[in-house]
């Protein structure tokens, strides 16, 4: 990821080290696409959450519910649930991690315990829980690979979901439980399920990144087929217009 410019009041000339990781990266990241063997993650089929999943879940009552999600570059996990049907609003932003804040310069260190992730608010009458579970599996992301989403190394890009109450907890072990007894994915499912303790939106540039760089060669290669693959896979849940981060 990584190929946004964080505007700066300071002269072209002065680079801050936010700048030099952007770049830095960008250039891995070119070296990547290059490679013969660079493609972005294939989407697999999942079958719902099943009764014994939900089994004893209290229903949700609230208006709203949310979920945090991590699944390597939040730019095109955000870009997934903002085109999902029933989602209120997906931001981009930090979670899981040691500090009592969070910005893009600490997190791309690797050495805050913080992921890149992305803060779902969603209404529970028009999508489920469970069914956000399903995207995210399936399609947001590979949840067999560790601490990193190709092209993304680090523990920054690692499967994470960080849980509010212990009904999301429930839904979210037992669902990772079916998918492993089903053998859908040839590796064992290696998602962090953890406790939800703070999340950290993150810097104006990074949001709403794969709609407004749809021609970014990271987004054309690894975040639009993430689209395609929810809209032919999930018509459903799949609305034409992205809910945006709002200025």
């Amino acid at each position: 990821m990584n190929q946004a410019t964080p505007t700066s009041s300071h002269s072209r000339f002065d680079l801050s080290k936010t700048t030099l990781l952007l770049l830095a990266s960008v250039v891995m990241a070119s070296v990547l696409y290059l490679s013969p063997n660079a493609a972005a993650e294939k989407a697999v089929p999942l079958p719902a959450a099943s009764q014994e999943v939900l089994a004893g879940v209290p229903p949700v009552t609230a208006p709203t519910e949310t979920i945090v999600l991590a699944g390597g570059c939040f730019w095109g996990v955000q870009a997934v649930f903002q085109h999902t049907q029933g989602v209120l609003s997906a931001i981009s932003g930090y979670a899981g991690g040691s500090l009592a804040d969070a910005d893009y310069e600490k997190v791309s260190s690797g050495d805050t315990g913080h992921a890149e992730a992305v803060q779902v608010v969603f209404d529970p009458r028009q999508v489920s829980y469970a069914q956000l579970l399903q995207i995210y599996f399936s399609v947001a992301h590979d949840p067999t690979q560790l601490n990193r989403q190709y092209p993304d190394t680090g523990t920054q890009y690692r499967s994470a979901v960080f849980y509010q109450d212990n009904g999301q907890k429930l839904v979210t072990e037992r669902y990772i439980a079916q998918l492993d007894a089903a053998k859908v994915f040839p590796d064992k499912i290696v998602t962090q399920v953890s406790l939800l303790h703070g999340f950290y939106p993150a810097e104006k540039y990074h949001q709403n990144y794969a709609t407004l760089h749809p021609n970014a060669s990271y987004i054309a290669r690894f975040d639009l087929p993430k689209l395609a693959n929810l809209k032919s896979m999930m018509p459903a849940l799949y609305r034409e217009q992205p809910v945006l981060v709002q200025p």
